[in-house]
This record gives structure tokens, C-alpha cells and sequence, in this order.
């Protein structure tokens, strides 16, 4: 086996060890981190576990106990070189006598921005880089925009019957999907800073909107009520130690939980202003969100060219219903040509649904 291919082993390797720190580095990247000898024995690990303790280069440096000069490191993200809640990571693997640095892909911060790759050559390193860049760069897509543009990254989740219908006229959709496909969305909202839904859907469902998995966090949940509908009593405001933002146009005369944050925002001629609200939430910092509604606040997400990512749960169902609801509504458009485009970037079987995953192009 070449030293490409072997390097596309190691970094494999990183990648699955960045994704343990999932759900609990926002707003830092995903990095996985992985010491090797030059007949590409693995001799020690690390990841960035936590927002504000060691990167993974650090952690899997002070994981070795003996002596690593002359030992090659792979990174699935440039090392960083600047002091932030951590000391720098190039400064480390300069001092350890590391001969060589494999790199996924460089850092888009612009502190960072291949000043790390620089300072490490600089020292006589010999760096490797763009191995699995692409799989670098899906893994950190919440961070890329996020530096790149000041922006959270929005996905879209929906789950749907194979004609596309989210619910039944009469509003019945427990349960579409099967409990492989329920699981992944747990695992999903663990990942993403704030869960987003409309008052509609608080009113017609009722949801709790947390994350039901083993170790994982409770994303901040954000609620669009433009008139002030839903009860303050509604399963989605439960004052369980989470931050909830509740979003309005109305002057509120309610009495909602201590940890229900009411705020007062624009209408545009869609309803509430979802620029707004997404500026807002980045102030709140807030980076990443997860929109799960219904059709008509999906469709006014993808209609401003808010949404990043479509995940969509497709079930072996047909409801065959004219008047079930879709998905996604506000469109109407009367040539296929003018359809939304988007980047087919994965299908996934969890028995007996499918996930697809789509980016969104404008």
C-alpha cells in the first residue's frame, strides 16, 4: 500500500475520532488527531472532547508517554497557532520533535488560515496536505460557515411518505418513520446548537424538542409564534435547564417559564422576519440550527436561501391524500425548469426508511 492510501487510513481514523466530540465543541471544529511511526503504526490518539479543553493535537501528545521525535502526526484540521482558550497546537508538535504533519484541510479561520501550515514548514516540518479534503470539510460544514460567512448553518429535517406527505389532513403523522430512522434524529438534535419549530407545529404536536440520547445535550429551542398562540404551559417551554427563544411580532402579556427568552421581531410579508431571527440567534451564539416543521416554515427557509442542508426520512408509506401536507409548501412554480436545485450528497438505509441528504443550491 502507498503512503497516500495509508495516509487515507490514518485520516479515516481521525474523522471517526473527531466525531466523539459531537454535540460538545460548538462553536470550535470536529478534530481528530492520530500519531504515527513511519511503518504507519498508530502510537497514540486524541480528539478535541470539549469547547475549551486541548485540541486533539495536544490531547494526543500528552497521551504518548515516550519520546516522539522523529514520529508523524495526521490532523484532519490545520493546527491551530494562536493562543485562544488553548495555547497553540503548533507550538506543542514543534517541541515534540514531530517530523512530519498530514493535513485534511486548512483552517478557513482567518487567524489560522495556513499560518499554522506556514509556522510548522518554517520549523523544518514537512507537511502533507488535502488528504480526504472533501470528507474533511463535510465533517466541519457547521464551521466553514460559520467563519466563513457569520452565519449559522440551517438544516432542514423532515420525515415523509413516499408521495411526500408529512401528515394527514386530519394532522395524524406518529409515526412515519420507523424507530431506526427516530433514533438517528435524537442523534441529529444532539449535534445542532438550537432545534427550531413554528407554533403550529407546538399546537398540532405538542413536542418536547429535546434530544433523547446517552451522554448528548439538549439543543436550545427557538419557537416562531408571530400572534402569540401557544400556551405557556406547551411541552416545548418546560423549564428543564434549557434556553428556549420564544419569537413574536406581538407585545407579550403572557407569563411564560424563567428560561423562555420572548422576543419581539419584524413581519415581513411571509410572516415573521427569518432574517431577523437568524441574525438574532447568531448574536445569542448560536451556530448551527435545526429546523423541524412544517411545510409552510420549511418552504419560507428554503424561499429566503436560509437553508444549507435537507436531511429527509422517507418512509414506505403512500397516503394518497390530496389534501395530506407536504413537506414543504410556498412554491409555485410552473416550469421544471425553474425547480429548486440541490446536491444529492447521501442516501442511507435505517430499515425500512430511508435518509437522503441534499444541499441546497441558490
Amino acid at each position: 500500500m502507498n503512503d497516500i492510501k495509508q495516509y487515507q487510513k490514518l485520516m479515516r481514523k481521525c474523522l471517526s475520532l473527531a466525531k466523539k466530540g459531537e454535540g460538545k465543541t460548538s462553536p470550535n471544529p470536529l478534530v481528530g488527531c492520530v500519531i504515527f511511526d513511519d511503518d504507519f503504526n498508530i502510537v497514540s490518539v486524541g480528539w478535541h472532547e470539549k469547547y475549551g479543553e486541548f485540541h486533539a493535537e495536544r490531547n494526543a501528545i500528552l497521551n504518548y508517554k515516550g519520546d516522539l521525535k522523529g514520529k508523524n502526526l495526521i490532523v484532519n484540521l490545520e493546527p491551530c497557532c494562536h493562543y485562544g482558550k488553548t495555547p497553540p497546537c503548533t507550538d506543542i508538535i514543534i517541541e515534540s520533535g514531530i517530523k512530519k504533519v498530514v493535513v485534511g484541510m486548512r483552517d478557513v479561520n482567518p487567524i489560522v488560515a495556513g499560518k499554522g501550515i506556514k509556522q510548522l514548514q518554517n520549523s523544518g516540518i514537512e507537511v502533507v496536505e488535502g488528504v480526504l479534503e472533501n470528507e474533511c470539510k463535510k465533517l466541519n460544514e457547521i464551521f466553514i460557515k460559520n467563519q466563513t460567512e457569520k452565519k449559522p448553518f440551517i438544516l432542514i429535517k423532515s420525515a415523509v411518505t413516499l408521495d411526500g406527505k408529512i401528515a394527514t389532513k386530519t394532522n395524524s403523522s406518529k409515526w412515519i418513520t420507523g424507530e431506526r430512522a427516530r433514533r438517528e434524529v435524537q442523534r441529529i438534535r444532539n449535534l445542532y446548537d438550537a432545534i427550531l419549530t413554528s407554533s403550529n407545529t407546538v399546537l398540532s404536536d405538542n413536542p418536547s424538542l429535546t434530544a433523547r440520547i446517552k451522554g448528548g445535550k439538549n439543543p436550545v429551542r427557538v419557537v416562531l409564534d408571530r400572534h402569540l398562540k401557544t400556551s405557556p404551559s406547551a411541552k416545548v417551554y418546560n423549564d428543564d435547564g434549557t434556553k428556549v427563544f420564544l419569537f413574536t411580532s406581538q407585545k407579550n402579556n403572557k407569563k411564560y417559564p424563567k428560561n423562555v427568552c420572548v422576543k419581539r421581531v419584524s413581519e415581513d410579508k411571509n410572516g415573521l422576519d427569518l432574517n431577523e431571527i437568524v441574525s438574532e440567534l447568531w448574536e445569542e451564539g448560536i451556530r448551527s440550527i435545526l429546523v423541524e416543521a412544517g411545510g409552510k416554515l420549511n418552504g419560507a427557509f428554503v424561499k429566503e436561501g436560509l437553508a444549507d442542508k435537507l436531511v429527509l426520512f422517507v418512509a414506505p408509506k403512500i397516503l394518497g391524500d390530496k389534501k395530506g401536507k407536504s413537506f414543504v409548501e410556498g412554491f409555485d412554480i410552473d416550469d421544471i425548469n425553474n425547480s429548486q436545485i440541490l446536491d444529492m450528497v447521501s442516501v442511507k438505509r435505517f430499515e425500512p426508511d430511508l435518509m437522503i441528504e441534499a444541499g441546497f443550491k441558490y
